[in-house]
């Protein structure tokens, strides 16, 4: 009976394919289980600890790990542990969001730009190229710079410094989905471009954003991070991982656990992201997995 029941358990995951390739993939899983531990943290964080993030307690300063400082204090008697904690937000939320941005601003360019071709395309790609030439790092740097030193003009390098990723991806999408059947067909039937777009364009180009955003995804976070260690991204006292790390460093070597736990968290977090990134690529292109 129990193997009857284990066969009919497989045929039900072999029936759909999606969830029986993520169960073959014991590393993607992995990754779930940590980032969906690191948020839920984040999310439960006044539960779990009593401290403030931003409250100043010089009579706690530089405390190592204990039992009431899990993770140790900062130079200023703030509590690491709670401050990495709410730090997730910061990281884990805007790399998500600055991903959400640029892939949707990115994908509605691109796919314009392939189905419709001409002289809008070439300028469309050209700018693309510009952009693409400099290093993701060095690009977000600079515009960082320009903006100004802050979280919100740090996201918003690391955006632009992303859109032209899809809007390539979305465009060479376009350029083969344009010469399909269905395409053909409803251009002779008189339907709107808009509407070709939305209806055929778009839900065929999730499958490769989609992979490309859950990979991109752990760059933002490491690219939101490095700006905010540069101090061109989070401005103390907002407990950002890249910001903690930028101060925390200077006392490596007398308090060691100031920059290695928040640098941990960024390593985990950027980790977990690419494993799953990598398990969603081989269920939604199978020829990865080859």
């Amino acid at each position: 009976m129990a193997t009857v029941a284990y066969r009919k358990k497989t045929q039900i995951f072999k029936e759909n394919p999606i969830w029986y390739k993520l169960k073959q993939n014991k590393l993607t899983w992995v990754g779930i289980v940590i980032l969906s531990l690191i948020v839920l943290l984040s999310l439960f964080a006044p539960l779990l600890t009593p401290y403030s993030p931003t409250k100043i307690n010089i009579a706690e300063k530089f405390q190592s790990p204990s039992f009431h400082h899990w993770f140790g204090t900062d130079e200023v008697g703030r509590d690491i542990f709670t401050r990495i904690l709410y730090g997730a937000r910061f990281s884990l939320g805007f790399g998500i969001l600055v991903i959400a941005v640029a892939s949707f601003i990115g994908v509605a360019i691109g796919t314009v730009s392939g189905y419709l071709g001409g002289i809008f395309d070439q300028i469309i790609m050209r700018i693309a190229d510009m952009v693409l030439a400099f290093p993701n790092l060095i690009l977000a740097m600079a515009l960082a710079a320009i903006l100004g030193p802050n979280l919100q003009n740090a996201m918003l390098a690391v955006a632009i410094v992303k859109i032209p990723v899809y809007i390539r991806l979305a465009r060479s999408e376009a350029l083969v989905i344009k010469e399909k059947l269905f395409v053909k067909s409803a251009e002779t039937f008189g339907i709107s471009k808009p509407r070709i777009i939305l209806r055929h364009f778009i839900p065929n180009a999730f499958s490769p954003v989609m992979i490309q955003a859950t990979l991109d995804v752990g760059d933002a976070i490491l690219l939101i991070s490095t700006l905010g260690f540069l101090g061109l991204g989070a401005q103390p006292p907002a407990p950002e991982w890249g910001a903690m790390i930028s101060v925390g460093w200077q006392y490596l070597l007398t308090y060691w656990w100031y920059p290695t736990f928040p640098g941990l968290m960024l390593f985990l977090s950027a980790g977990a992201l690419n494993l799953i990134g990598d398990g969603i690529r081989d269920v939604l292109d199978p020829k990865s997995a080859r």
